[in-house]
């Protein structure tokens, strides 16, 4: 009997990880324009950013379909009926892939469906951990308790966004906030609790300077880390504000692994471009 992990395209993880782990990841739908298109397999983020700088709308997402889940867990199930499943999503509070996966669970049966309460590489924290709690011979609730007690309220992220148009257009944000941030060059850090986003602090100065000085603020608080892993994910940032969080990761002594990651669609169309994000483990 094997236990298998899957995992919506939020995830964003990279290509290695998802090979390494063996996560199956299946992806949101986006449509631009007229067309629909499937998240990471047909569509990126930078297709999403020159459609809007090109004066298009920004995308309609649309979760992974309960039909989707089901021939993704018939599929494992049909080699081995005795195999179990594990399939994590994103918060039930951003989009209705738990309720779809629930749906789907219940039908194949062998299914725990677990919700990240969170997004990006915040999901990825808790497919990565699950993945290592299988490889040493945990069980499915034993791998349960585990995430849903000590990893998922644990869990740090936060983003941190150089423009606000993106949030405007997406309708989360005023257009009186959106222009007095920008004359006030303020960049604001997004944080998620409790499966929703929340506006933290505000940077001011060059996008660089404020991912640096976010960066060292999310890690000042060095005791209260989990050392083991930490992602530094962006949505075409430039590669001295990624330099500049790498750098501050480093500084802080406290990682075994640092993993660059690209955001995704659906991150993408609601933060926009120059956006970054560091999140990792808290201990409990």
């Amino acid at each position: 009997m094997a236990i298998h992990i899957i995992a919506d395209s939020t995830c964003d993880l990279t290509e290695d990880l998802i090979e390494r782990y063996h996560v199956t990841v299946l992806p949101l739908y986006v449509t631009l324009g007229d067309k629909a298109h499937r998240d990471g397999a047909d569509i990126h983020a930078a297709d999403i950013f020159s459609f809007v700088a090109g004066g298009g709308a920004l995308p309609k997402t649309a979760a992974v379909t309960v039909s989707d889940y089901l021939e993704a867990f018939r599929k494992i199930l049909e080699r081995n009926p005795e195999d179990e499943i594990i399939c994590i999503t994103i918060s039930a509070k951003f989009s209705s892939c738990y309720q779809n996966a629930c749906i789907a669970a219940e039908e194949t049966g062998h299914v725990t469906v677990i919700d990240s309460m969170n997004l990006s590489t915040g999901i990825g924290h808790v497919i990565l951990t699950a993945a290592e709690l299988i490889q040493k011979g945990k069980t499915v609730p034993e791998i349960t308790e585990i995430l849903r007690n000590d990893i998922i309220p644990n869990v740090d992220a936060s983003f941190i966004i150089d423009r606000l148009d993106y949030l405007h257009k997406g309708g989360r944000c005023s257009a009186v906030a959106a222009l007095g941030a920008n004359l006030l060059k303020l960049k604001p850090c997004i944080e998620v609790h409790n499966g929703e986003m929340s506006v933290g602090k505000k940077y001011r100065g060059s996008f660089t300077h404020c991912v640096a000085e976010y960066t060292k603020d999310r890690l000042a608080d060095k005791d209260s880390i989990v050392a083991h892993r930490i992602f530094i994910t962006h949505a075409a940032a430039p590669k001295e504000a990624v330099g500049a969080a790498e750098k501050a990761a480093r500084e802080s002594g406290r990682f075994e692994a640092i993993e660059e990651t690209q955001a995704g669609c659906t991150i993408s169309s609601h933060c926009g471009p120059n956006t970054l994000g560091v999140l990792f483990i808290r201990k409990k």
